[in-house]
């Protein structure tokens, strides 16, 4: 069974650092792409940071560059997030999602994505 499970979210004050996690089952991630997208309340998802299980390219939306980290580790098929310096604009449920290739990293969707996981709540404090 195909599973996606996005943890590490919680609250913490402008300034601070979470680390995600995203837990592929099912399927390895260094045949996929891996997406971190987010969705604050009345707002429409945007796409965050992915990364690429083939050649390890990354992607950062501009909002994070300098401030969030994707990572990948194959052995246990998770794709991290690093975020740091975390402001209240970055309040939102995170979600992890997948899609199979090597696609243009800036043109995936999350509709598009193969696999999505549930979403993670991340909170930031001013």
């Amino acid at each position: 069974e195909v599973q996606l499970q996005a943890s590490g979210g919680g609250l913490v004050q402008a300034g601070g650092s979470l680390r995600l996690s995203c837990a592929a089952s099912g399927f390895s991630i260094g045949d996929y792409a891996i997406g971190w997208f987010r969705q604050a309340p009345g707002k429409e998802r945007e796409g965050v940071s992915h990364i690429r299980g083939g050649d390890g390219a990354t992607y950062y939306a501009d909002s994070v560059r300098d401030r969030f980290t994707i990572s990948s580790d194959n052995a246990k098929n998770t794709v991290y997030l690093q975020m740091n310096n975390l402001k209240p604009e970055d309040t939102a449920v995170y979600y992890c999602a997948a899609i199979r290739g090597s696609p243009y990293l800036p043109m995936i969707y999350y509709d598009g994505m193969d696999y999505r996981g549930k979403g993670t709540q991340v909170t930031v404090s001013s």
